[in-house]
């Protein structure tokens, strides 16, 4: 227990320590525009330099739990939303005409021209879309109020320029006084990883050798802590590989998401089939003198394995050459001979773990559309393009209408909160005004206590460190923490803009205006909240679930080529799951109101039993492809008879849970299918007798050379896996049943 605590305390400091080191840049970035803006030369921050709000908007946006790489990368962000909104805006500036003024209601609808065009590219990234929305908005605000100035048309230059000035503050404060590289955070996020998995296939092998059941209850239960730690282990991983590229853009980054996201799933399998196991008779006597000889054999193998993460490098020709997958072999020392379904799983898992198998959980390959079809926008697009210049028309309109002088902060304040696809608006919409209104009483209580500008700008140093927690907080997320920042800011960073109070019920109230804008646009075109999001969802990954079932098969002379096919669906199921994940979580922490209250835990079941059946699936196809590849081979010929008639007995028993569970979702089960948790599927013809029973009898039949048995011992073995899996998916779709019945009664 001691080394579990180690390993999960040992992860916290490690969380606490990238935060801290995030929050201090923030800070210096944040730092570095405010000295620029308050007290650098003159001809840069009286002539150029004009919209410092949004230098530190911009800064905040490319620097958030950014490395060097990724800063490069908003950087060009950056740039590109320049290049597309500033050369516009200055011929429109000057074809406006001098010192000329236009009507709120010419600036909404330049806004939603503007934004329109921006949002529907699908190559621009979706940061240079906030940050060239933000320009759109403070560009036609500005023409708006006019000067009565001859050079109103360099209003827009005057933007770009704040806009680099926020960029190269956060790129500087990633540089300096050491780069923050994303090489060294992937590599020591790899040790870590590495040290839990460790961890993991530690307990994992004490459990299986256990002598009593308690013992193996109180190691499974020891691992859970491990395994969510080793789940945000990997996606912090894969989120900081995208800035690899941006630091050497010469050499190609070896990327670990794959590969780590098979490993994920190889211990999800083990830990599994342990559950499974808990309530079953612990070997003795021989048997358990054999497992403990496999376990010893196998320790080192695995050790080995996940030493390779310890030493990786990202741009490491040598370590990329040790990772490549290994086809060695198990040891093979003598087993149990019963036939035990969860073992046989256990022991397939280890083989996948030890060889890098390729599962239906890893990227598939970018495909790229040509001809017209790369240049006809999806839906999709559409619609994420109508809601964005839907949403910024209005709240510029609206703010405008109610004060021109704050009326851009309606606009700004929407422009950096948008997300492509569906969201929870209610929940982004509360912790947005939330993070708004604490970090203004912060900036108004701060300008009370301190009179001296530089006294301010310390007292920001504090408050960028906090919010920076906050933004990894339940209560407030990404969306609340970046207002909380920005709130402050805009009070303490800047001068000459009024009494503070003032402006910051001014800016509360346009914050106001333009989330009003926000819910009533989303309404309009998407009117779902994220409890009907979640349910919606949920029956449409349950009929994806169905889909990949019916499509789960094995053929004779089956193509490499039709099980990629049947891994692409179940690809697509884990996204559809993943999804669902976010959107029960989003519709958790989302008010209530007048609607029904949310049931989490009835929809975490479900996940948790979709996220079983995605895993099972997968281990289904990967045993089925096996199979296949075995009855191919000179020395397997023999065995494909045998193996076509329990695969087809397989196939039987999925059809016949997929109707089940699309009965169930109408109608109470009239009965039950047996021995479901015991791992055993019942044969038509034979009734309480294990399809596997009679294929091992048949296969002793065929061969009784040294190398037909253990080619025998290898189908039995994979056999028994498939069936282990196909009685676990039949449990976790029997709860998917019930679950669904649950969320359907509340609908009702």
């Amino acid at each position: 227990m001691g080394s579990t605590t180690c390993t999960v305390a040992e992860r916290r400091r490690a969380a606490w320590r990238t935060r801290l080191r995030s929050a201090s840049r923030t800070a210096a970035a944040c730092a570095a525009v405010g000295v620029t803006t308050l007290y650098g030369p003159e001809f840069l921050r009286a002539r150029h330099i004009k919209f410092a709000a949004f230098s530190y908007l911009t800064a905040v946006t490319i620097i958030s739990d950014a490395t060097a790489g990724e800063a490069l990368r908003g950087c060009w962000h950056a740039f590109c939303a320049t290049a597309q909104v500033v050369p516009l805006a200055v011929l429109w500036r000057w074809l406006l005409g001098p010192a000329a003024q236009m009507p709120p209601l010419a600036a909404g609808a330049a806004v939603a021209a503007g934004a329109f065009a921006v949002a529907l590219p699908e190559c621009t990234h979706l940061t240079a879309k906030k940050i060239a929305f933000g320009q759109i908005v403070l560009v036609s605000c500005a023409a708006v109020l006019g000067d009565g100035s001859t050079g109103g048309y360099m209003h827009p230059v005057y933007l770009g320029a704040s806009t680099a000035l926020g960029a190269l503050a956060a790129l500087f404060a990633l540089l300096l006084p050491y780069p923050s590289r994303a090489s060294s955070k992937v590599e020591e996020l790899c040790r870590l990883y590495a040290e839990n998995a460790s961890q993991r296939m530690n307990l994992y092998l004490r459990a299986l050798t256990a002598t009593d059941k308690q013992t193996k209850i109180e190691l499974i239960s020891q691992s859970k802590p491990l395994s969510e730690t080793g789940s945000k282990l990997f996606q912090s991983i894969k989120i900081s590989e995208d800035g690899l590229w941006w630091e050497r853009p010469w050499r190609k980054p070896t990327k670990l998401g794959e590969r780590l996201q098979n490993m994920e799933l190889e211990m999800r399998g083990i830990e599994y089939s342990l559950i499974s196991s808990a309530t079953a008779t612990p070997f003795q006597g021989a048997e358990q003198q054999q497992i403990s000889e496999f376990t010893q054999a196998i320790s080192t193998r695995i050790e080995e394995r996940i030493e390779q993460l310890r030493c990786y490098s990202p741009f490491n020709s040598k370590v990329e050459t040790e990772l490549m997958p290994n086809s060695s072999s198990l040891p093979d020392p003598k087993l149990p001979s019963r036939n035990l379904g969860w073992l046989s799983f256990y022991l397939s898992c280890i083989h996948m773990f030890l060889n890098e198998a390729a599962c239906c959980n890893s990227e598939p390959p970018t495909k790229t559309e040509t001809g017209l079809k790369r240049w006809i926008p999806s839906h999709e697009r559409l619609m994420f393009a109508t809601k964005c210049s839907l949403t910024l028309s209005l709240a510029v309109l609206l703010g405008l209408l109610f004060d021109k002088e704050n009326g851009c902060w309606a606009g700004l304040t929407i422009a950096i909160s948008f997300v492509e696809g569906r969201q929870a608006i209610f929940t982004v919409a509360n912790s947005r005004l939330q993070g708004t209104a604490l970090g203004s009483v912060y900036g108004v209580i701060c300008c009370f206590l301190f009179h001296y500008e530089v006294l301010r700008l310390l007292a920001l140093l504090p408050w960028i460190i906090v919010t920076t927690s906050l933004r990894h907080s339940r209560m407030f997320g990404q969306t609340g923490g970046v207002s909380a920042a920005i709130g402050a800011l805009v009070i303490l960073g800047r001068k000459n803009y009024g009494v503070p109070t003032e402006f910051a019920i001014a800016r509360l109230t346009e914050v106001f205006i333009g989330i009003t804008a926000f819910i009533v646009v989303e309404l309009f075109l998407q009117p779902t909240t994220a409890a009907t999001l979640a349910r919606n969802h949920a029956y449409l990954t349950v009929s994806a679930l169905q889909d990949c079932v019916k499509g789960t098969r094995m053929q004779k002379n089956q193509t490499s080529d039709e099980f990629r096919d049947m891994k692409e669906r179940e690809r697509h199921l884990n996204q559809l799951v993943s999804q669902l994940k976010g959107l029960v979580a989003d519709a958790e922490t989302e008010p209530g109101f007048w609607f029904l209250p949310f049931r989490a835990s009835c929809y975490k079941k479900l996940v948790r039993s979709l996220t079983n059946a995605v895993d099972m699936l997968c281990f289904i196809t990967h045993n089925l492809e096996l199979l296949s590849k075995l009855a191919e081979t000179e020395s397997g010929s023999k065995f494909q008879e045998q193996i076509n008639n329990e695969v087809h007995l397989f196939e039987e028993t999925l059809s016949s849970t997929c109707i089940h569970l699309e009965q169930g979702i109408i109608t109470k089960p009239q009965v039950v299918l047996e021995d479901m948790e015991a791992g055993k599927l019942c044969s038509r013809e034979k009734p309480g007798v294990p399809l596997t029973e009679q294929t091992e009898a048949s296969l002793a039949r065929e061969d009784e050379e040294e190398d037909g048995k253990n080619l025998r011992e290898m189908v039995i073995q994979y056999l028994n896996a498939t069936r282990f899996c196909i009685s676990s998916l039949m449990k976790e779709m029997e709860d998917i049943k019930f679950c669904l019945t649950d969320i359907g009664s509340l609908v009702d």
